[in-house]
């Protein structure tokens, strides 16, 4: 007997997407679900028939193979399509909403987890980002209780046979037409209860301490930044995987630049002579000093742009620039002879003009401004 197409099965198009596919495969499965038709052959077939066709199109390679070539395409081994093993992580995972994300199948192996992932705060100089480094850091980790050797319960004691779920790890609950295993209340899955716990590590199996990891930073890097350390998480429960720890870098503020990317900005304040008359002037890049000339008649807000005095991007590629802004700085605390010689030197470019261009088109610009307002 030829097999039905699966979008047929599932009573789907054959562009419908990820959520379609699962909202028609729930809808078909309720309705043949051997619990609710006991004795009855052909709704038993047509959910097994359901059950196929969504391993197969919630598969993406698998549903591109089977547009293309067909059932031909994805021709099981066995003949018989999805086997009751794959149609427990299919129905887990479509109903677990239901059934408050309980998963079938036997063993227990529902409580084996993965340690929680740990974060830590890496603070850097600016220096620090831009070059890399290697930093030490400490963490708190969970190691085995050396007073029980890791049982969690007291020293001469043992844990005992959970009597909810007789060591099995699971329960079974029945939640209207089927029914479903889940993680036992009462032992959290290890199948082991303990009476009379340890007092060093309270019943846990495992203490807290400090541990010293080295952390190499690369170059680059900047705010926000994170450094996977595999596997140096919260240690996994009953055999499970440790977690992983992110090394969130974050860069100190620095008193001289400030970073844009891979460009950094800084000010450099010049006297109204300098900027008159121009100069030379030594400035500071994170690679050292360099000199600078400065142009004569040189206003404040001018960029000057040092190539390759950056930052290397922390993935590769080109240097930013340093881009220097300069401050024309006005003097401060005069003596009598400098301001008198101030004041000759205002009255001499009085009346001149034309020695302040931007201050004169700006008045320019006020009175034909005032002009227009009495017009």
């Amino acid at each position: 007997m030829s097999k039905r197409d699966f979008y047929e099965v599932l009573g789907v198009s054959r562009d419908a997407s990820e959520a379609e596919l699962k909202k028609a495969y729930r809808r078909v499965a309720m309705k043949h679900h051997p619990d609710r038709n006991p004795g009855d052959d052909t709704a038993e077939e047509k959910f097994k028939e359901a059950n196929e066709a969504f391993e197969v199109l919630s598969d993406s390679q698998k549903r591109a193979r089977y547009d293309q070539y067909g059932h031909a395409g994805v021709n099981q081994q066995g003949g018989g399509g999805g086997g009751a093993g794959d149609f427990g992580d299919i129905f887990g995972d479509i109903f677990g909403d239901i059934f408050g994300g309980a998963r079938g199948g036997g063993g227990g192996r529902s409580h084996v987890r993965k340690g929680a992932d740990l974060r830590y705060n890496l603070e850097l100089d600016l220096e620090e980002a831009v070059r890399g480094t290697t930093s030490k850091i400490r963490i708190p980790t969970a190691v085995k209780c050396k007073t029980c050797e890791g049982s969690g319960a007291k020293k001469g004691s043992k844990p005992v046979t959970c009597g909810t779920c007789n060591g099995m790890g699971q329960v079974r609950m029945q939640q209207g037409f089927f029914s479903v295993q889940q993680t036992c209340p009462h032992c959290q899955g290890s199948g082991k209860q303990i009476k009379d716990p340890c007092h060093t590590c309270r019943g846990q199996g495992h203490v807290e301490e400090q541990k010293t990891l080295s952390v190499k930073v690369p170059p680059g890097v900047d705010n926000g930044d994170r450094i996977r350390l595999s596997g140096e998480g919260q240690a996994g429960s009953h055999g499970g995987p440790n977690g992983d720890l992110y090394v969130q870098v974050s860069v100190r503020e620095h008193k001289l630049f400030e970073r844009d990317g891979i460009d950094l900005h800084c000010e450099i304040p010049i006297s109204f002579v300098d900027a008159a008359l121009g100069g030379e002037l030594e400035v500071p890049t994170l690679d050292g000093r360099v000199k600078l000339k400065i142009p004569a008649e040189t206003q404040t807000g001018k960029l000057f742009r040092l190539r390759n005095k950056g930052v290397t991007p922390v993935r590769g590629g080109i240097t930013g620039d340093l881009l220097c802004r300069v401050v024309v700085e006005t003097p401060v605390k005069l003596t009598k002879r400098q301001k008198e010689l101030l004041a000759e030197f205002h009255d001499i470019a009085e009346s001149e003009g034309q020695q302040s261009p931007k201050k004169t088109t700006w008045f320019d610009g006020v009175k034909k401004f005032v002009d227009e307002l009495r017009a």
